[in-house]
């Protein structure tokens, strides 16, 4: 059977049983996956991802109310009563180390909730690329679910990917067959820096990621609602050296 290394712009692209069997890595740049990461590196025990308002807050009641931390955002901004929105940096040890966080978002966690089915499902962003890209490796069947915004293709997801499949392809010993979308993907990514910057030969400055990223539907959205400091934020390549990675039957997000 052939290897196969499959992109998704959107998780309404991919049908959740078509993910059952390999690995997916749910990316949300802007800004999900990247909070996710940050949550966790600051000390949180666990991110518990729900669609729902309602969901979040019900799931919140069953924990004492000093060791849980309510999280997320609707239309970009924080949920009413919520005690952090879906900024990256406002995930501090203070706020959230030795917490449980429950979190909520419009797009991430639906596509966390897409790729229930698989037999891993990891969360990515360029604040752990290359622990991601390490972690897949060896991987003979791995789908890269973007989160979108607001149903639109986006393309701070579409670059993650792209940058993804480049260095996937680039360094395994594999061969893999990409579908149409990991194909435009890859070529998007090295379409938009100088190659040495593109293939990881030369730092890729967090500005001029940022540049790019502010001209997705990502960031026009944060942009317009004063969060552009999210973007710069997340545009911090391999910040960290973590690996966010989901429990399915217990719905719980913890580093590997």
């Amino acid at each position: 059977m052939a290897n196969t290394l499959n992109v998704y712009a959107l998780p309404t692209l991919v049908a959740p049983e078509d993910l059952i069997e390999g690995v997916v890595v749910v990316i949300d740049v802007l800004r999900a996956s990247t909070t996710i990461i940050h949550a966790l590196q600051a000390g949180a025990n666990e991110v518990i991802p729900c669609l729902e308002i309602d969901d979040a807050w019900a799931v919140a009641e069953q924990y004492p109310r000093d060791e849980v931390v309510l999280g997320g955002e609707r239309n970009g901004l924080p949920i009413e009563r919520f005690d952090l929105g879906n900024s990256p940096i406002d995930y501090t040890p203070f706020r959230v180390g030795g917490k449980t966080v429950v979190f909520t978002t419009t797009n991430g966690t639906r596509a966390i909730q897409r790729a229930h089915l698989a037999e891993r499902v990891l969360i990515g962003a360029f604040a752990n690329a290359s622990a991601i890209v390490r972690e897949l490796l060896e991987q003979t069947n791995v789908h890269l679910l973007c989160a979108g915004t607001d149903g639109q293709m986006s393309d701070d997801d579409i670059l993650m990917a792209g940058m993804l499949v480049e260095r996937i392809t680039r360094q395994s010993g594999l061969l893999y067959e990409l579908n149409v979308q990991a194909l435009t993907a890859k070529e998007t990514w090295l379409h938009r820096f100088a190659l040495p910057r593109a293939l990881g030969a030369e730092p890729l400055e967090p500005e001029l990621l940022a540049k790019e990223l502010r001209k997705s539907a990502g960031g026009k959205n944060l942009v317009a609602i004063g969060l552009d400091g999210d973007i710069f934020t997340a545009a911090q390549i391999d910040q960290f050296d973590c690996v966010p990675e989901l429990d399915p039957e217990k719905t719980r997000i913890r580093l590997v």
